[in-house]
């Protein structure tokens, strides 16, 4: 009668499990069906300004020291 008892709380924490494990949730990953689109309104403005001291000047002229 005892292990009758066991047998009974064993199978049924089988069970149990076995159901449980039935619930996990699923994740799917799928592709879009339509193509993904990225509209950018950007404005690209740059400004270079190089300023040279007359005597470095003088010295990139200089055909002595290249």
């Amino acid at each position: 009668m005892k292990y009758s008892s066991i047998y009974i709380v064993s199978i049924s924490t089988l069970l149990g499990s076995l159901w449980l494990s039935g619930c996990t949730p699923t994740v799917k990953i799928e592709p879009p069906d339509k193509p993904i689109v990225i509209n950018l309104n950007v404005k690209i403005e740059h400004e270079i300004r190089i300023k040279v001291d007359k005597e470095l000047d003088t010295l990139i002229e200089n055909d002595e020291l290249f």
